[in-house]
């Protein structure tokens, strides 16, 4: 293993950080039920990584069982249960608990509980996930060719 290819050629550093209050509301949803918080869209990372902070409201549910072929997905529980599928088995997470599931693992996560839960979703390397979650909210009419069209251009990839 050795480190990536240098992306920064400079001598002496920038200035280019960028500081996210926690008090930030989030980019989706309403903070405190439903809500993904975009941390470090693919944009600020220059494609590096995606990371988001989704908040489920109690029996909130989740996706079905899928993989993805371009990126990894890393989940963080931050607070209440979530049960995550490694692919094998549903395991009920709990705060601190870590799952990564590389290209083509597949994976599930969903609220089951009766409180709140709330995560983080690790991509790499980054994906515009800001329009698949905020174009999810538009697949309720959309035609099973237009959902098939949108999960393929988003790199999700579900079984049954």
């Amino acid at each position: 293993m050795s480190y990536p290819q240098r992306v920064y050629d400079g001598e002496g550093g920038e200035v280019s950080g960028n500081f996210r209050p926690a008090d930030t509301p989030p980019d989706l949803g309403t903070a405190g039920e439903d809500a993904v918080h975009y941390l470090a869209a693919t944009t600020t990372t220059r494609g590096e990584f995606g990371l988001y902070r989704v908040e489920m409201s109690a029996r909130a549910g989740g996706p079905k069982t899928h993989f993805h072929r371009t990126i990894s997905e890393s989940f963080f529980i931050l607070g209440g249960t979530v049960r995550l599928f490694d692919g094998d088995q549903w395991v009920d997470a709990r705060q601190g608990d870590f799952l990564h599931v590389p290209q083509g693992g597949l994976h599930a996560f969903r609220n089951d509980s009766d409180a709140p839960a709330e995560m983080l979703l690790l991509f790499t390397p980054g994906a515009p996930r800001e329009a698949y979650f905020e174009g999810l909210a538009e697949l309720a009419d959309a035609t099973d060719e237009e959902r098939a069209r949108f999960f393929d251009e988003h790199d999700s990839y579900f079984v049954d």
